[in-house]
């Protein structure tokens, strides 16, 4: 029985991953994998600052 030789995939690094400024507590966030299909319309950091957004 053989195992396969193949290359492991390492996760890129902290710094290399996207990020955003949370308009609401201007702190930034970085990419989650949560939110990899919809990256593009993410606009705040959690669900507290959801709520609490400038109207």
């Amino acid at each position: 029985m053989s195992r396969g030789k193949g290359k492991i995939e390492r996760k890129p690094a902290k710094q290399d991953l996207p990020s955003k400024v949370c308009p609401v507590c201007d702190r930034p966030f970085t990419w989650r994998k949560k939110w990899a299909k919809d990256w593009d319309q993410v606009r705040y950091c959690s669900e507290a600052c959801k709520s609490t957004r400038k109207l």
